[in-house]
């Protein structure tokens, strides 16, 4: 795989290193095993119903410095090979549409998120596996033209928990992985160890792939054809320990998938099955420094999505505390 070409990065139409390939019927499985439908009141907020009080207040342990490190991606409203539908943002009052003083300055923002340039939040109705949403609910009859009546973004409300880096470019000592490799259960067992530090129950687990410097040296390229993120064999270690988010700064998923007829397989496992809501489009740079920093790789982190009714999902700007 060539890392680079004379117009810029080219990681190619496969990624060596996604595999091993998994059946349909494995893949199947393996929702089966993993899924914690009917488990939870009320529904909607899934996984994040893991996080009681205790469990904030545990987290708060965690902080010792009181750095606050912001996780989100500058708003991006320039188009490319990674940004097809960019982000909006344009000035709507320059001082000169209402009563003379105090002067305004106004703005409009809009963005259509689910992609690779904006930082957001995955909520449990923006995926669907066979047609059903996360607690075995149809998916054409609660998603529609007016947004989602269950598994909505305004259901999840503010997140605070434990989070933990997982930083495989450290770990492994290399700039970043390439596009196309995936991060498999004992790649994560082995970054556990070398970083000390244990994924628990009700954590926030992010998976730095070196996503963000790549890009910053190399330029962008078509995130949905390669990028580095999880196999779907990571998948059951992470249910087991009992998260409660999982984000990166890809969108957690290896791609190309190793799943035949399922191109985001972690989406599907994680959302649909585990009802663990994701955090996509991270970047981690400043806080795997803050974090190499430190000597330690876990940290309080507060996530806010917008209260948007009907919403799939929320850009956002997650905040990790030292």
């Amino acid at each position: 795989m060539s890392p680079s070409s004379a117009n810029g990065p080219d990681p190619g139409p496969t990624g060596a290193g996604n595999g091993p390939a998994v059946s349909r019927r494995e893949f199947d499985a393996l929702f089966e095993a993993v899924r914690t439908w009917g488990r939870w009141t009320p529904a909607d907020r899934g996984a994040w119903n893991r996080v009681t009080a205790e469990h904030v207040r545990r987290a708060t342990a965690a902080v010792r410095s009181g750095r606050v490190v912001p996780l989100a991606l500058p708003w991006n409203t320039l188009p490319g090979p990674d940004n097809p539908r960019p982000a909006l943002h344009h000035m709507t009052d320059l001082g000169d549409v209402q009563s003379p003083e105090p002067s305004t300055h106004k703005d409009f923002i809009a963005a259509d998120y689910h992609g690779k340039a904006v930082t957001h939040l995955d909520a449990l109705s923006h995926v669907a596996y066979r047609g059903r949403l996360y607690d075995g609910r149809t998916a054409k009859e609660l998603v529609g033209a007016s947004g989602a009546r269950f598994g909505a973004v305004s259901a999840l409300g503010p997140l605070v928990t434990r989070g933990v880096l997982l930083d495989l470019p450290a770990v492994l000592g290399i700039r970043w992985l390439e596009p196309g490799q995936a991060v498999h259960a004992q790649d994560v067992l082995a970054a556990e160890s070398a970083l000390d530090v244990r994924i628990g129950e009700g954590d926030a687990v992010l998976l730095r792939s070196g996503h963000v410097r790549r890009r910053g040296e190399l330029g962008a390229w078509d995130a949905d054809s390669a990028s580095a993120g999880f196999h779907v064999d990571a998948v059951p270690l992470l249910a087991e320990r009992g998260i409660a988010l999982l984000g990166g700064d890809g969108d957690s998923d290896v791609r190309p998938s190793p799943v035949d007829g399922v191109h985001s397989p972690v989406h599907a496992l994680v959302v649909a099955a585990m009802g663990a809501p994701l955090l996509d489009n991270l970047d981690l740079e400043a806080l795997a420094a803050a974090t190499a920093a430190a000597g330690r790789h876990e940290f309080l982190l507060v996530v806010a999505p917008l209260n948007v009714p009907g919403g799939t999902g929320s850009p956002v700007n997650p905040v990790a505390v030292l």
